[in-house]
């Protein structure tokens, strides 16, 4: 089965089993996300295999791991992109939507991309775009986390 031929009701089962598994292994669940800007001022976003939409790059912390290490980890894996400077702490927000025990750890960074990222099992797209011409399918929470940067509307305390 081929990334596009994910049907929403099996990537939201593959997003619970997982999750059940993180909730059974950590008890609680902590990811980071960043909205990374390049020097032309354009966000980078992700379209993964298993949820559809754009998103911020980001992942799970694991154990003995800091959330900026993570962070930087993440962007490494899902965008090829470098911290240029240090990112910053922007809002911590639960994210009831992936479970009762998962919160998001949000910030700010500057980055550059090393090398293009290819296509993989993860992640099938990815790319910076201009804030005012952001793609079909970027997620609200993306939007909104984007107002909230703006500050076009409050931070909310969830995801």
């Amino acid at each position: 089965m081929t990334p596009k031929e994910i049907r929403p009701w099996q990537s939201k089962l593959l997003m619970r089993i997982v999750h059940g598994y993180f909730a059974l292994a950590r008890g609680m669940t902590m990811g980071v996300r960043a909205a990374c800007f390049d020097s032309s001022g354009r966000i980078f976003l992700v379209r993964h295999s298993y949820i559809p939409g754009w998103h911020m790059p980001g992942g799970g912390l694991e154990r003995n791991e800091t959330a900026e290490e993570a962070l930087i980890k993440e962007l490494r894996e899902e965008g090829n992109l470098t911290i240029i400077g240090r990112p910053q702490l922007f809002h911590v927000y639960f994210n009831a939507s992936a479970s009762r025990r998962d919160h998001v750890v949000f910030y700010r960074a500057e980055v550059e991309q090393t090398a293009p990222r290819k296509p993989d099992r993860e992640i099938v797209e990815c790319g910076f775009f201009a804030l005012d011409d952001l793609p079909d399918g970027t997620t609200e929470a993306t939007r909104r986390r984007l107002r909230e940067l703006s500050g076009e509307e409050p931070a909310a305390h969830f995801w």
